[in-house]
């Protein structure tokens, strides 16, 4: 074993995983390295409770434009294909219905106009318009109770993905171990990092290593680690806790809801557990919370290193959330969290998916839920809606808020070409193997 190598990789979510596996199995790139502070990879944000569970393929997320679309589409089928291809058995997805739900007059208009004249229904073949008794047919619970003089209509089709992204990691993590040259270190905590010029020099709980180029995937953690190195001034991070409430078996597939496209945050939808189908989750809700990490005080002061309480800063704060959509969502969501008076307060959120659900039918989700970093742009003054890579001299940080974990491969073909752009070597990314393993195995057809 070495502590020297061409290329380490801090954090091992699935952004790390990912790549671990994209560089080790179809690169030429002899040694690497996997840091993880956590002594089990995934433990974070990639943990099945602590996210949707969602593969977001753009079809049903109606706050994408049709230009973010297409971008998280290629990543949703990379993903999808190495799932087709590794997990026959379903032990890390599940594959369900998935609709996104439009009630009443105004909803409905809006949904047809971005399936007939915003070009969805040309990108997605598989996604179709359904009404009232289609809906019923695949959501008995989402018609039953529900006024027959209420327009319905929805977006429906079969991708829904269901994702243990945690499981997904792991398996990213044994392929690349079945190759030469490849070290995990799990339970090591990265306490610096410096640039040698030549090479990076990485100091750990375990001890150091040297690396000729790091990527940083370290979630939240990232923006924290680029700022010590002088990277990322202008940014912060608006960190967004996620929790879900549960019901019993309401729902057959994944139910979204119409969202506001002002909103970086996910829709309210419903749907089952990857591992549990007799448990529907509803969810997500959004509270604005000071640390990096769910329950986790110790990550206050991270929190307070990222934000740098500078005049910028404190100005983009204030500028996002005095916005008159965004200031009534946080309220609300902080409302959420309340002991019974939440449940109440998020009671008709669940019954526009589900109309006959009573109080007594939803209870908060104990240990569900983790934390989100939304980019914050200090210049603008505004949130930055989408994931942000900070590119510096042999190294790369990686923030990846939703859809990271659906783009995780994606990212890491990106990521891949950097990397080998860092090293002065001749290395080479097979793409052509890379897709074979993975979207040539997503199904195709209508």
């Amino acid at each position: 074993m070495t502590d020297e190598y061409d290329v380490a990789i801090i954090g091992g979510g699935i952004s790390g995983a990912s790549l671990l596996y994209t560089i080790s199995k179809f690169t030429d790139v002899e040694d690497v390295a996997l840091i993880e502070k956590e002594d089990e990879l995934a433990a974070i944000n990639s943990h099945h409770t602590n996210n949707s569970q969602t593969l977001h393929f753009g079809d049903i997320e109606t706050n994408y434009t049709l230009e973010k679309a297409e971008e998280v589409k290629e990543g949703a089928e990379l993903l999808a294909g190495y799932l087709e291809n590794r997990d026959s058995d379903r032990e890390m997805h599940s594959k369900r219905s998935k609709m996104v739900l439009a009630v009443g007059d105004e909803e409905v208009e809006k949904l047809e106009s971005r399936y007939h004249g915003e070009g969805f229904g040309d990108l997605y073949p598989k996604l179709r318009e359904i009404g009232r008794e289609e809906i019923a047919d695949l959501e008995p619970k989402v018609v039953e109770g529900r006024d027959p003089n209420t327009e319905l209509r929805a977006l429906q089709t079969p991708d829904g993905y269901v994702v243990d992204y945690g499981m997904v990691s792991k398996s990213f993590v044994d392929e690349a171990n079945e190759e030469e040259g490849v070290d995990v270190y799990t339970g090591t905590e990265v306490t610096n990092v410096e640039d040698f010029g030549e090479d990076f020099r990485i100091a750990t709980t375990s001890g150091r290593f040297s690396a000729d180029a790091v990527v940083v995937a370290a979630g939240s953690h990232s923006l924290q680690i680029a700022k010590e190195m002088g990277y990322g001034e202008n940014m912060s991070l608006l960190p967004v806790a996620g929790s879900f409430f549960l019901a019993d078996d309401l729902l057959n597939g994944k139910v979204y809801t119409l969202q506001m496209k002002k909103l970086p945050f996910a829709a309210v939808h419903g749907d089952a557990d990857v591992h549990d189908g007799s448990i529907t989750r509803f969810g997500p809700t959004a509270k604005v919370v000071p640390e990096l990490e769910r329950g986790r005080l110790s990550t206050v002061t991270d929190f307070t290193d990222v934000f740098g309480f500078t005049p910028d800063s404190l100005l983009s704060y204030a500028n996002i959330l005095s916005d008159r959509i965004l200031f009534p969502y946080v309220v609300r969501n902080l409302v959420y969290d309340l002991p019974e008076v939440g449940k109440r307060a998020f009671l008709p959120n669940v019954r526009k998916v589900v109309p006959t659900v009573d109080l007594s039918d939803i209870d908060r989700a104990k240990g569900y839920g983790g934390v989100r970093p939304q980019i914050v742009d200090t210049d603008a003054k505004d949130l930055d809606m989408g994931e942000a890579k900070i590119t510096g001299d042999g190294i790369l940080f990686n923030i990846t808020p939703s859809p990271g974990a659906s783009t995780c491969l994606k990212n890491a073909m990106t990521d891949v070409q950097r990397v080998i752009d860092f090293l002065d070597d001749d290395h080479e990314f097979d793409e052509e193997a890379f897709r074979a393993e993975t979207i040539d195995q997503f199904p195709r057809g209508s």
